[in-house]
């Protein structure tokens, strides 16, 4: 995990190791002054010489001014390094993602990847700006105070000795304990941003269904929960202030108290209990500095274990080492194919699928909720891996391309696909980042979008809000049919993604389809009749399995499933927003 992490460092390594050094410096620096204050009262005061009162204090200013620079040096370059290794890390976590099948999202849920790429990163870059400097400086302080008591008294430096261990004990029982209840709180962490996400995500339906109070009560719930255990890890954390004053001011009275009668025994100076003092207040101040490093490590050590396991999460689907580089035709053949999400299932979301699909044809997909649908066409395009059995795409094996080549030749429109933030133009160039101006018109006319995208006042240059919030779902559906034609696929697969068109405007992008693009394969996912109707063939799934495939005519003959499905859609006046819809097309 700690190498994985380190891995990130990569350009901040000269401030990485700059940092600690600077560190050293100031310790070095710290550590000398109390000497000279002693050489101060022992040579200068009691001495009654005013020349070594000034030489040892010069020599204190000069210390103290090194160790300013210092500390200032570190305290830049730390911000720099661990800002950075913050900044690689979320980063490779970014790119991590973007190569995840479906199937390795499935492992985390968004709320979870999001925490992950925010708060746990942050702690990480807290934890480790901390290791540069504290983890460094607190120890350092604590053993060079430690020798130079011992170098001064062994007697008194031995009540540091004993004290020091004592509350070294009682820390890391503190840590033990509160290491538990950090890892608790960040999975709690995920279930509020997930609460939160899926409340601003659907605001819509929470405001038309009066939810509001509702929700708020959920989020109240989950934050009262993830507030009782900061409250309990903080009360813990906090038990060490006490503890550490007890052992400052038991420390201070023990060598005041055994100090004075060695200077009445000659045995110390005055000087030299003066810098006893100031080097008990060092090792006590640097054992807490060192106590905060660890429950910083603790905290962050729950967010390592969550960010590496991203890093580490082997993509499920990845290109062959000599991949097919072109997609001759749309072809489609599924040759005895069985799909299962995960590995370990009993039971296949899909059994035996045995057919095949001409290049060119138009391909009607209709089943009851439920029916595999979806994952059908998700294979088609390799979003999943099938589990056995064979699926060619333009007479090969999909697992032989290269995945951006299928991915561009497969393009699939989704019911629920989403518009990103930026202009029409710039939402549609995803299809074709060289995509002209003419093409865009040309691609909007085919999906129906261009009769409303003239009647915007910017036309393509109008900005769509994340999600596509400002406009329609009709809209937002056809222009991401725009959008997967500039794709200029083998096969286009419409996953009932006009569901929120009329079947008027329908019956239009179908016809578009039937002329400008005969060649492309056309997958219709659709519950309505009249979406798939004038389709060359309609599948019919029922349960993971294919009940029927065949002509539209030959299935209202054969097969009850669409017979039923026809009937009651088109007896007594089918409930479409226009009968004749499909009639046109």
């Amino acid at each position: 995990m700690i190498r994985k992490l380190a891995e990130q460092v990569k350009e901040y390594k000269g401030a990485s190791i700059a940092t600690p050094l600077f560190m050293l410096l100031e310790v070095a620096m710290e550590m000398m002054i109390p000497l000279e204050m002693g050489n101060i009262l022992d040579k200068g005061v009691q001495g009654g010489s005013m020349q070594a009162i000034f030489c040892f204090g010069g020599v204190m200013i000069l210390m103290a001014l090194i160790g300013l620079f210092a500390g200032f040096a570190g305290g830049k370059y730390g911000a720099r390094a661990s800002a950075g290794f913050a900044r690689n890390l979320r980063e490779a976590l970014f790119r991590k993602i973007q190569t995840f099948s479906f199937s390795n999202i499935d492992h985390f849920s968004t709320a979870s990847l999001v925490t992950r790429m925010t708060t746990d990163v942050t702690n990480l870059q807290n934890a480790y700006q901390m290791l540069l400097r504290m983890a460094v400086r607190a120890p350092a302080s604590m053993i060079v105070a430690m020798i130079m008591a011992f170098y001064i008294s062994a007697r008194l430096a031995s009540i540091y000795l004993v004290i020091v261990l004592i509350l070294a004990v009682f820390l890391i029982v503190v840590i033990s304990v509160v290491r538990r209840i950090f890892s608790r709180v960040f999975k709690e962490y995920d279930n509020l941003n997930e609460s939160v996400q899926e409340n601003i995500t659907g605001i819509r339906v929470v405001k038309a269904y009066v939810r509001e109070s509702i929700e708020k009560d959920i989020f109240s719930r989950t934050s009262e929960a993830l507030r009782k255990m900061f409250v309990k890890a903080e009360s813990i954390i906090a038990t060490g202030i006490p503890a550490m004053s007890l052992a400052a001011y038991s420390s201070i009275l023990l060598i005041s108290w055994f100090g004075a009668h060695m200077i009445v025994s000659s045995e110390l100076t005055t000087g030299e209990l003066v810098s006893l003092l100031a080097y008990s207040m060092n090792i006590l101040m640097s054992l807490m500095m060192l106590s905060f490093v660890f429950v910083m490590i603790t905290m962050s050590a729950a967010s390592a274990e969550r960010v590496v396991a991203v890093l580490d999460e082997a993509p499920e689907i990845v290109n062959p080492s000599e991949p097919v580089m072109e997609v001759p035709n749309g072809e489609i053949i599924f040759d005895h194919v069985n799909f299962a999400y995960k590995k370990e299932a009993q039971n296949f979301v899909l059994s035996d699928v045995n057919l095949t699909i001409r290049s060119g044809e138009t391909i009607g997909i209709m089943g009851a909720t439920g029916s595999a649908k979806t994952s059908f066409v998700n294979l088609i395009s390799r979003l999943y891996d099938i589990s056995e059995g064979s699926l060619k795409v333009g007479g090969h094996d999909v697992r032989d391309y290269d995945l951006k080549v299928l991915r561009d030749a497969v393009s699939v429109v989704l019911q629920n696909n989403v518009l990103f933030t930026g202009t029409i133009a710039e939402n549609l160039r995803w299809g074709n980042k060289q995509a002209t101006e003419e093409e865009l018109k040309q691609a909007a006319r085919m999906a129906c979008a261009d009769e409303f995208i003239d009647r915007f006042p910017e036309g393509y240059e109008t900005f769509i809000e994340q999600g596509g919030a400002n406009v329609s779902g009709g809209q937002r559906q056809r222009l991401c049919i725009a959008r997967a034609l500039l794709k200029r696929p083998r096969v286009l697969i419409l996953d009932d993604s006009t569901s929120a068109v009329d079947t008027a405007t329908d019956a239009r992008i179908r016809r578009a389809f039937r002329e400008d693009i005969p060649d492309t394969t056309k997958i219709i996912i659709s519950q309505r009749v009249s979406s798939v109707q004038d389709a060359d063939r309609i599948i019919i799934m029922d349960e993971g399995r294919i009940d029927a495939f065949d002509t539209p005519e030959n299935l209202l003959k054969s097969n009850d499933i669409y017979r039923d499905i026809y009937e009651a859609q088109t007896q007594g006046g089918s409930g479409d927003f226009d009968e004749n819809g499909g009639e046109d097309s």
